[in-house]
């Protein structure tokens, strides 16, 4: 994927939560499924079939072999087989599982209910899609080039009611984040994913961002940069710098936040957001720590303890 300049912050918006409260404290990032996007066009692009079916053929087989090779290989190292004759096996089975598929396809192809040109070339196409978004199961941090987007506190932040994480990057997480491209094609040529089967780096890059880094255009308001790593929670691999709360964001979750960081070893800057008088437009300003601890914790039966004595 190419690279681009990457911001001197970025910045994850999120919900009020148990979880957001959790993953604050213990400093974590959860890496989603793309599939859970609500995006159904997010991270799925179209093979453009431009290459006969034997081709797309030999393509699924290395597709399959690769991918059962992985899973029986994840297997053994669980189980802690190994040697020749393992590696072997694996192979072996590998390659036996891609025959199969393959002719499955083909017989399934001869189906004299499919009113298309080329069978075999269509079905061939729709499994070799398959397997290729199939390859590809890492997970996805979203994060955005601004803290001040109405629109991103709106879908993402509560309704400001949430709060706005901002990162650095450290030098050794730089090649895992990837910057959105807005627009254009959905279509990976399978001509090029061959290639990338066999060792082209420019063809590898041109799927990746086919699969990866390529939304509508009507998203491009989030200035989106996507971190990619492990599915599940994930130690952080960038520096927490800020947390931003939003305008509606209630005393009792600021206070809540600042006393959580209070021991942290790396000092944490708050700030809140406000409008700009008689605009549209948002802006950050530092949170005021002292006057939101005055009147915090609370005690309700304060007050009646002023009339005791009498």
């Amino acid at each position: 994927m190419a690279k681009r300049k990457i911001p001197e912050r970025l910045y994850k918006y999120r919900a009020f939560s148990n979880r957001t409260l959790d993953a604050l404290i213990a400093d974590q990032m959860f890496f989603a499924d793309p599939s859970t996007f609500n995006d159904p066009l997010d991270t799925r692009p179209t093979l453009d079939t431009d290459v006969d079916a034997d081709a797309l053929a030999a393509i699924l087989t290395r597709l399959v072999e690769q991918r059962v090779s992985a899973e029986m290989n994840a297997a053994a190292t669980t189980i802690r087989y190994s040697g020749p004759k393992t590696i072997s096996h694996i192979a072996a089975h590998s390659r036996l599982r891609a025959e199969q598929v393959v002719a499955e396809i083909r017989y399934n192809a001869t189906n004299p209910e499919y009113d298309i040109e080329d069978p075999a070339r269509f079905l061939f196409g729709q499994y070799v899609e398959d397997e290729l978004l199939r390859r590809y199961g890492k997970g996805i941090v979203s994060l955005a080039e601004r803290a001040n987007c109405p629109l991103m506190w709106s879908h993402y932040g509560d309704q400001h009611k949430g709060v706005c994480i901002g990162y650095s990057v450290p030098a050794r997480a730089a090649g895992d984040l990837h910057k959105i491209s807005y627009g254009g094609s959905r279509l990976i040529a399978a001509s090029a994913v061959a290639a990338m089967l066999n060792g082209d780096e420019d063809a590898q890059r041109k799927v990746d961002d086919a699969v990866l880094t390529k939304k509508a255009i009507d998203w491009r308001y989030e200035r989106e940069w996507r971190l990619i790593g492990p599915r599940g929670p994930q130690e952080s691999p960038l520096e927490m710098e800020e947390v931003m709360f939003g305008m509606r964001c209630s005393h009792t979750v600021k206070f809540a936040i600042v006393k959580a960081f209070a021991g942290r070893s790396r000092p944490v800057r708050f700030y809140e957001i406000r409008e700009h008088h008689g605009r549209f437009l948002l802006g950050r300003y530092a949170l005021d720590i002292d006057e939101l601890s005055v009147s915090r914790p609370q005690r309700s039966l304060d007050l009646y303890d002023h009339f005791e004595d009498l």
